[in-house]
């Protein structure tokens, strides 16, 4: 199916560029030189496209950024349109995330017309800090046939934007690579970038803080954990019924006595979702808890971000915001 697209989406820019030749233009977006030519940016997630817009400041209304993500379809099932691909293969800069859902990136940008592209993988840029999916005590996970894994390598968790420490050091590298597209504003972009990550240790800060200040150290979802490389930052343990990229929707008996088990042994005050849940596994473990108390919390893995949530203003750090209030509940 992808490669039916990236040929009529090659067609189609093939076209685009013989018709901007009727008017001596180039199919291809040249690079700008700060002078009213726009960078061409598209972002396949809301976290990148926020990025990029910060660091961008006021030469985001100079840029043309399109959010590919954009109607509340999260990147594990995500399959692009023949416009999408259209639109990458002619941009100045793609950001994706780099893990096995953006297993189709990897054709398009073969077959871009722009030759010049800079081309940004989060989970490249953070090399080292990648971590694998793993499988915690009372989880579910898929098994193939016939059980084995060894010859596919690792799975790496793709999660990367929930962690803000991860954050800041895109961000440096989103500035890097709109300065060389654009050197004449290459000292602004880096001055935004730094102002941003300002703002982003501050509220890694408020994590540290209120985690130190927590009686308990463990989270619980009952849901897909999207949410390991936060956990990671601030040294919280944490059960789940799946993991982040996981497709199953429902849990076992014995997942479900296993996590309702941890919340009565931990005195865990809340159970959490992610945002595209409908909470009816949430509710079944505590349900199934002694004290059938504990709260159902949501927790926002910015994975479902529409294009009507941008235009009402919403942000990257205001999400993450909001997911401190809530992991701080939970926490108690």
């Amino acid at each position: 199916m992808i490669k039916k697209l990236l040929a009529l989406a090659l067609g189609a820019a093939l076209l685009t560029g013989l018709l901007a030749g009727c008017g001596g233009g180039s199919a291809a977006s040249p690079a700008p030189s700060g002078e009213g030519d726009k960078i061409s940016v598209v972002a396949t997630i809301f976290p990148e496209y926020d990025w990029v817009r910060e660091v961008l400041g006021d030469r985001a209304e100079g840029a043309e950024v399109t959010l590919l993500l954009r109607n509340g379809v999260d990147m594990h099932s995500f399959q692009p349109s023949v416009d999408d691909i259209v639109t990458i293969s002619n941009c100045d800069l793609f950001l994706y995330v780099g893990g096995e859902s953006d297993a189709w990136v990897r054709d398009a940008l073969a077959d871009a017309v722009n030759k010049d592209m800079e081309v940004v993988s989060l989970m490249d840029v953070l090399g080292s800090a990648v971590v694998e999916e793993e499988i915690v005590d009372g989880m579910e996970h898929e098994h193939d046939e016939d059980d084995d894994h060894e010859d596919e390598g690792p799975e790496y968790d793709e999660h990367v934007w929930l962690s803000l420490k991860n954050a800041a050091v895109v961000c440096r590298e989103i500035a890097a690579r709109l300065g060389k597209l654009d050197a004449a504003n290459s000292d602004a972009y880096a001055q935004n970038a730094e102002a941003y990550i300002e703002k982003l240790n501050a509220l890694d800060g408020k994590y540290a803080a209120a985690v130190d200040a927590a009686a308990g150290k463990t989270v619980l979802f009952g849901d897909r954990f999207p949410f390991r490389y936060m956990t990671d930052d601030y040294d919280l343990d944490y059960y789940a019924a799946f993991v982040g990229c996981s497709a199953e929707t429902e849990a076992s008996f014995e997942t479900v006595v296993f996590l309702a088990g941890k919340v009565d042994e931990l005195g865990l005050p809340a159970v959490l979702t992610i945002e595209t849940s409908d909470g009816k596994l949430a509710q079944t473990i505590v349900d199934n808890t002694r004290a059938k108390s504990a709260k159902i919390l949501v927790m926002d893995s910015l994975q479902s971000v529409t294009s009507k949530d941008v235009e009402n203003g919403e942000t990257y750090l205001g999400v993450m915001e909001k997911n401190l209030e809530a992991l701080t509940e939970a926490l108690g």
